[in-house]
């Protein structure tokens, strides 16, 4: 694997590592602020995003060592609109820049297995940004988010609220690969 994969593979995996606890800390902040839902809906999320880190984490399992990782996040622990903001900024940049570019260097460098697993995150990523901005739509609007039930793709992360769709949209595995997040009451 070149060395421009490797990097962008450990930028990515920091970014989604990142991304991860951010998440849980935004989703129980959500919970205490009276958004159970949206505070479900940033676990589950939590939960994707840490599908795509260990997804990037084991196309690297030939890189050992120590190594520097630079990746880009947004900090602060503010109110649950201003963080469901934060969070459709950071998936916003991840679409339409990060994994974009990191796609185009691992299609030109000839690496499917790198490939494959920034197109699993880059579809993901689409779907994040739809669901947090329905739910920064009702926090807005002083309402929890309508949906109470989240479910996350085990393979790649893909992330839908309400009803389960059979196969997975992005990499066709069944319902049973689905992990469920419903709010606790």
């Amino acid at each position: 694997m070149s060395s421009m994969t490797i990097s962008n593979l450990k930028s990515a995996f920091g970014g989604e590592s990142m991304a991860h606890m951010r998440y849980l800390a935004w989703g129980e902040f959500a919970a205490k602020e009276g958004f159970p839902n949206v505070g479900n809906l940033f676990i589950a999320t939590a939960y994707a995003e840490q599908i795509h880190a260990h997804n990037h984490f084991r196309e690297l399992k030939n890189e050992v060592g120590d190594a520097d990782v630079t990746a880009g996040a947004g900090f602060g622990l503010t109110t649950t609109s201003e963080n469901l903001q934060g969070a459709i900024n950071g998936e916003k940049h991840e679409v339409d820049q990060m994994y974009p570019a990191f796609i185009a260097v691992a299609e030109m460098q000839g690496n499917k297995g790198a490939l494959r697993s920034f197109n699993y995150a880059v579809e993901a990523e689409k779907t994040h940004i739809t669901l947090f901005s329905a739910a920064k739509d009702a926090v807005d609007k002083g309402v929890d988010y309508d949906q109470n039930t989240v479910h996350v793709c085990t393979v790649c992360g893909h992330t839908l609220a309400g009803d389960l769709t059979d196969p997975c949209p992005v990499c066709k595995v069944g319902v049973n690969m689905f992990k469920t997040f419903v709010t606790e009451k």
